[in-house]
């Protein structure tokens, strides 16, 4: 296994980190998810852990809280030791009837904290993240709400999810002006069939050195190897019943027609060169699996065992690439002198 820091700070996180939304399945859109029983989170968590993972994710909204019981429950049913384990969940989604049961408010915050506490079975929680965008509530307030539970100890970092480059940036300088804990890490879909947020994000992780964890890095599984033009709902597949997140399907088809033949020449599956190719990306700091069985844990574990050469990472940059878009062509265009001393520029012979 390989491990970084959990954005810029001192934690080291494993690379390939378990995520639970599978486990117990629950109602509505939750059952189309997954419905990984007790004995079968067991064996998921046991894999990841024989595996050198240390990283479990999962939210307060996922199963209506019993995949954060369901994780408890594995933990305590291994016998492992909290300390050895970084365990991230997430605060947003609507956990109750009331007005104020869902958002990113203070007095949500503080009461969904204590909820997840409970239902993990911990006395704090390592990286707790603010689940997506709050239109109403004010950044300052989430962030002090945040900063509290930081300095009473109940959360060590706080990230992030689904939120937008200007809105993340905003809350880490208002963090720094105010001495607040700051975000260290965001929670995106990203894949190599939906690059989007490299147009401002990865740019903005470069300079505030914000981590970045990977929801979705097969596409919602359309890059398994399950998936192709000629069969476009396999029986059985997720994505089949539950189309998520948004792809542009043609260019995954495309993509797909150049990671076959490289999953060929490395003998494995589709699906570990899908993620081998996010674990070259340096602004990555850990993709979450989202498997429902042992053996396909197993293959998306062996993802950081590839190593891909320059040119199969230049095939896969290159069929994957995102079309040109404004201001990013003319950026390019004007910084070009700024960027390389190299390049002659006008009225610049010598003397």
């Amino acid at each position: 296994m390989q491990y970084k820091t959990l954005g810029d700070t001192g934690l080291l996180v494993s690379r390939l980190c378990f995520g639970c939304m599978t486990f117990h399945g629950g109602s509505g859109m939750w059952s189309k998810i997954g419905r990984v029983d007790q004995a079968g989170a067991d064996a998921l968590v046991k894999g990841s852990l024989d595996a050198g993972v240390n990283f479990f994710d999962t939210a307060d909204v996922y199963s209506e809280g019993e995949s954060e019981k369901t994780l408890a429950q594995a933990f305590k049913n291994l016998g492992i030791a909290r300390k050895d384990v970084v365990i991230a969940t997430k605060v947003f989604g609507r956990t109750g009837p009331g007005r104020n049961d869902v958002g990113a408010s203070r007095g949500h915050i503080m009461d969904a904290v204590e909820a997840s506490l409970r239902r993990l079975g911990t006395d704090h929680i390592d990286l707790y993240q603010i689940h997506g965008n709050d239109a109403i509530t004010p950044i300052e307030e989430t962030l002090r709400a945040l900063d509290t539970l930081v300095q009473q100890g109940k959360v060590r970092y706080i990230g992030a999810s689904n939120w937008e480059a200007w809105k993340l940036s905003r809350a880490i300088t208002t963090s720094e002006l105010k001495g607040y804990a700051r975000f260290d890490t965001l929670q995106a879909y990203y894949s190599i069939a939906g690059r989007d947020l490299e147009r401002e994000f990865v740019p903005m992780f470069q300079h505030t050195k914000t981590g970045l964890l990977v929801w979705s890095p097969l596409a919602g599984g359309l890059l398994s190897g399950k998936f192709s033009r000629e069969n476009q709902k396999p029986e059985g597949a997720r994505r089949s019943e539950f189309d998520f997140p948004l792809v542009d399907k043609e260019r995954a088809w495309r993509v797909l027609d150049v990671v076959r033949p490289i999953a060929d020449a490395h003998g494995c599956s589709p699906a570990r060169i899908a993620l081998a190719w996010l674990l070259h990306q340096p602004v990555v700091t850990a993709v979450i699996l989202g498997a429902k069985r042992t053996e396909q844990l197993q293959d998306n574990l062996a993802a950081v065992d590839v190593k891909l050469s320059p040119e199969e990472l230049q095939q896969l940059d290159e069929v994957s690439k995102l079309p040109p878009e404004y201001p990013g062509w003319m950026l390019s265009f004007q910084g070009a002198n700024r960027l390389d001393p190299n390049v002659p520029r006008p009225n610049s012979e010598s003397k």
